[in-house]
Parts: C-alpha cells; sequence; structure tokens
C-alpha cells in the first residue's frame, strides 16, 4: 500500500514577543494574553486557512486540524470551526479533526452532533480524531485529570452509540447519564466517520486502539525516531495478542518535515523555526505537563524519556538536536525521503502527519516547502 499524506496545522501565534514568553513558565495557561493581538491573529487565521486549502490543490490526501486551549501553541480552541471555513474552501480532500479531546466536555452528546454536522456538510470528508487532551488542558479547565483515561473511554462510546444506535436511547454511565440520546442529524458516512488515535505513546492508549472491536489508526506524534518505532512495534505486538496482524493503516507517524534545495540551506532556513518550536511554543514544566493522576506509573516514565528527546532540559534543543534524534526531518528531497523511507521500513506505516508550518515558519517558506514536498517527495513515496 502507497502512503497516505495528511498535511497537519497547529496554528501558532507567530506574533508572539518572545522576550516577554522568557519571562513566563509557559506558552501555555499562564502566558497573559495581553501578549495577543487581534489583528495580527486575525492575519494568521486567514494565512493559515488558506496553507490548508492550498494543500488540496497540491494533491494531500487529507488536511487536518486539532485542539488546544489557552496556548500561543495552537490557536483552535475549536477545532470544528475551522473544520467548517475548510468544507467551504475545499471540494475534495478529507479533513481530520486531530484530536477533539473527549473527556474535556460535559456534553459528549455535543461533539457526536458536530462532527454528524461537518460530514453532512462535507458530504462525507471527515476523520474524527479523539483525544485525552494533554495535561495542560486540564488545568486550563479545572477538571480532575485522574478521571481522564474513564472520561475518555466513556465520551467515546458514547459519541459511537450515538452515531449508530437508533434513538431514541437512555445512556448511563459513570460520567455521563442521559435520558434521551437521539442524534440528529445523524452522520453522512457509515456506520460513522473514522475515528483516529494521536498520542505520545501511552500504553493504556495503545492497547485500547488495537483491540479488535476497534482497530483505530494510531498515529505517534511529536517523538524521536527510535521512540516512533519502538510505539509502532508496541501497537503491532497488542494486536498479535489480540489475535491478528496490524496492517499499514493502522500506523501512523506525525512529523516536522522542512525540505529546500539542499540539506545546508534547509537548515539555514528552518532552523529558528523549529526551534522556536521545541523551545518556546512546546516546552511545558513537568508539573503543567504531567497533573498527578493523568497517567500510570510506568506510561509517565515513557513519556518522560519522550519529553527528555524533546528538550525539557535545561539547555534549549538546537536544530541539530532534533535532526539526530529524527524528531525533526530536515535536508534536501533526497535526504527527506531517504529518512521517511528508514522508518516506514521499519514499522510499515501507511499514514504520514506532515507537520510543514511549525513555530515562527513565515509564509513564504512554507509554501515553499509544501510545494517542494509535493513535488519531490509525495510521488516517490507513493510508488513505495
Amino acid at each position: 500500500m502507497s502512503v497516505e499524506f495528511i498535511f497537519f496545522h497547529l496554528m501558532p501565534y507567530r506574533p508572539l514577543d518572545m522576550a516577554e514568553r522568557a519571562k513566563q513558565r509557559s506558552a501555555w495557561v499562564v502566558l497573559p494574553n495581553r501578549l495577543y493581538d487581534p489583528k495580527r491573529g486575525a492575519d494568521e487565521y486567514e494565512s493559515y486557512i488558506g496553507q490548508l486549502a492550498y494543500a488540496e490543490e497540491l494533491g494531500f490526501d487529507v488536511i487536518s486540524v486539532n485542539e488546544h486551549h489557552q496556548t500561543a501553541y495552537g490557536m483552535m480552541p475549536a477545532p470544528n470551526l475551522i473544520a467548517s471555513a475548510l468544507i467551504q474552501r475545499t471540494k475534495r480532500v478529507k479533513i481530520a479533526i486531530l484530536g477533539r479531546a473527549l473527556p474535556l466536555v460535559n456534553n459528549p452528546v455535543w461533539i457526536a452532533e458536530e462532527f454528524s454536522m461537518l460530514d453532512n456538510l462535507s458530504r462525507g470528508r471527515i476523520i474524527a480524531g479523539f483525544v485525552r487532551g494533554i495535561g495542560t488542558e486540564y488545568h486550563a479547565t479545572g477538571l480532575n485529570p485522574a478521571f481522564s483515561q474513564e472520561r475518555f473511554q466513556e465520551a467515546h462510546d458514547l459519541i459511537v452509540a450515538a452515531w449508530t444506535r437508533p434513538g431514541p436511547f437512555e445512556f448511563e454511565g459513570e460520567h455521563y447519564n442521559f435520558r434521551y440520546v437521539n442524534l440528529w442529524p445523524r452522520p453522512y458516512q457509515t456506520p460513522h466517520p473514522p475515528i483516529w488515535i494521536p498520542s505520545q505513546g501511552s500504553s493504556e492508549t495503545i492497547r485500547w486502539a488495537s483491540h479488535p472491536a476497534r482497530k483505530y489508526p494510531f498515529l505517534i506524534t511529536f517523538s524521536a525516531q527510535d521512540l516512533v518505532v519502538r510505539y509502532l512495534e508496541m501497537y503491532r505486538e497488542e494486536a498479535r495478542k489480540h489475535g491478528y496482524e496490524a496492517d499499514g493503516n493502522q500506523l501512523g507517524w506525525a512529523v516536522p518535515i522542512y525540505v529546500a534545495d539542499s540539506d545546508e540551506r534547509a537548515r539555514a532556513e528552518a532552523a529558528r523555526a523549529i526551534e522556536s518550536l521545541f523551545n518556546d511554543y512546546l516546552n511545558n514544566p513537568w508539573e503543567m505537563l504531567l497533573p498527578p493522576g493523568y497517567m500510570s506509573l510506568s506510561s509517565m516514565q515513557r513519556t518522560m524519556k519522550v519529553r527528555k528527546s524533546l528538550g525539557t532540559q535545561a539547555r534549549r534543543q538546537t536544530i541539530d538536536d532534533l535532526m539526530t534524534s529524527g524528531t525533526a526531518i530536515i535536508g534536501s528531497p533526497k535526504t527527506v525521503r531517504e529518512r521517511i523511507k528508514r522508518v516506514r521500513e521499519a514499522t510499515g506505516f501507511n499514514r504520514l502527519v506532515t507537520m510543514l508550518q511549525f513555530g515562527v515558519l513565515p509564509d513564504e517558506l512554507t509554501r515553499r516547502n509544501m510545494e517542494m514536498f509535493a513535488a519531490e517527495v509525495m510521488p516517490h513515496l507513493r510508488r513505495g
């Protein structure tokens, strides 16, 4: 099978005053919103929606948005609104919402309704990405992170039931109780939009996603190359325990990528932007990233390894650090193709989630990066 290409966007707030950011613990939750300029933010939204729509013209299979709250890292607290705008700007490309943080809402039926609306508006082009939300989201919402996993699974079960069971019906759970579940409108796709599961490698999430009742595509995000291979193999191992072999469409990798004419030019053009992503936007103190009760001890230990590879040490991560670990792929078309192929040969993944805009990367370089990737990398990987 050939690779499916997903153009993923975070929509970071690029005009951020980095000197002021450096005075704060994080770009999440505690970053004063006086640093946000609505006029410049409006320009950012316009630019980013244009990039996502342009990806359809370039031949990407899927364009993707996501959800984060109270952060300069990603200006999409309501990704369904961005998806709705993209439906009107595109014709054929699928639109993935990677992902909607299920435990953060008190009425999952509303999520089921919103996705059903989008699925109808797009005539079946929606992909639902479900996540628990990272630890900082629980600081932003005030929810108890100890119930994160339970709320996620129960909300998922309620949403799928709402999409597939004839209504009205009653739902009684530990966290959600509804006398009437009776979805209007129902999803356009049968039985419902595909569900994908992005994660940084939680073993509980991998076991849950790989279960034969689900077999959901698992997308490993923001990880060094050796951890990407390890977590995708973990999914395969869990599938074997369940008595089946996972196929490549169940395995995905999300990674920042920058392509230029030469390795030297790519490195020079991408350096400031990729370093800003990992050091200024993404980096969080431990107490914000991993609030007590958010994950099991074993998963926390694995996540700490991932975070160390991303630069949560005292020193800032350089572009060389990120390239050496394989956390980012930056280089000539030949270099980028070879590095992607190496991971694919080791894992057999069929879904590549490309982040071609990252950090403070400007529009001009983003569009050239998109064009070069589409022209010089995608065709080679489609051929296998």
